[in-house]
């Protein structure tokens, strides 16, 4: 499902695919990641672990060499020089996506359960003409847990922005659309655009980061969006 929102050139690891149970997967933590997780309760630090087991995995099939990920600002990962990459954990999945930076400028991945946002939560996480189009879209096409969608589309828009300008970015200060590829009987992913309503002000050299654009899927019982920002010059890779 995560190989449906991310082009051919991003490298996706998810962990059922290591063979690894959760202990191995803590055994499996550098000293400098232990220690930044220790006072966790532990299904926290299986989490952190997991997707950090999956990201090693994605630098093995590139060629690159296991180094520690540890978090930096606001608990983003760190990755080494060359390399860029996102991380997402939610109940039954753990994944991580790496890219070579001389092709992809920032990434950002998030997955969830498939369900419906608790009472209240759309009106919090969403710009007021979001919410009217999700409940609009679900009076069209209830088997789409629209909310979710948007929630998902939210949260990797955040993990694309903040390494590239270390700065906050809340709910209201992207505005996000999706279209859903094919029928309405048959939705099960399209397109999304996060148009930045803040500052876009970029700190890596590149280009102001006015909209993102990337995917959205639905299946097996998640939702996942993705966002992949391409460096100037380079083209987008079909997934």
């Amino acid at each position: 499902m995560i190989r449906d929102v991310l082009p051919g050139d991003v490298v996706a690891v998810t962990f059922d695919e290591l063979g690894l149970d959760d202990a191995a997967a803590l055994d499996s933590l550098y000293p400098s990641e232990a220690e930044q997780i220790g006072r966790a309760v532990e299904s926290r630090r299986i989490e952190f672990a997991a997707a950090r087991a999956c990201a090693r995995e994605a630098m093995d099939r590139m060629g690159l060499p296991p180094v520690p990920i540890t978090r930096g600002g606001r608990g983003m990962p760190v990755w080494p020089a060359g390399v860029v990459g996102t991380l997402t954990h939610t109940d039954g999945l753990r994944a991580a996506a790496l890219a070579p930076s001389a092709r992809v400028r920032s990434l950002g991945l998030d997955v969830e359960p498939h369900g419906p946002l608790g009472d209240g939560v759309l009106d919090a996480v969403a710009l007021p003409e979001e919410a009217a189009w999700v409940r609009a879209a679900t009076g069209e096409v209830p088997s789409v847990h629209w909310d979710k969608v948007l929630f998902t589309a939210k949260e990797a828009t955040y993990k694309a922005w903040f390494p590239l300008t270390r700065r906050w970015l809340g709910f209201a200060d992207a505005h996000i659309t999706l279209v859903p590829d094919g029928d309405d009987d048959e939705v099960v992913g399209g397109v999304l655009r996060s148009r930045i309503l803040v500052d876009p002000h970029a700190v890596d050299g590149g280009p102001d980061l006015v909209e993102f654009r990337g995917r959205w899927a639905v299946r097996d019982g998640y939702v996942a969006s993705a966002i992949v920002l391409r460096p100037a010059g380079v083209d987008n890779v079909a997934p």
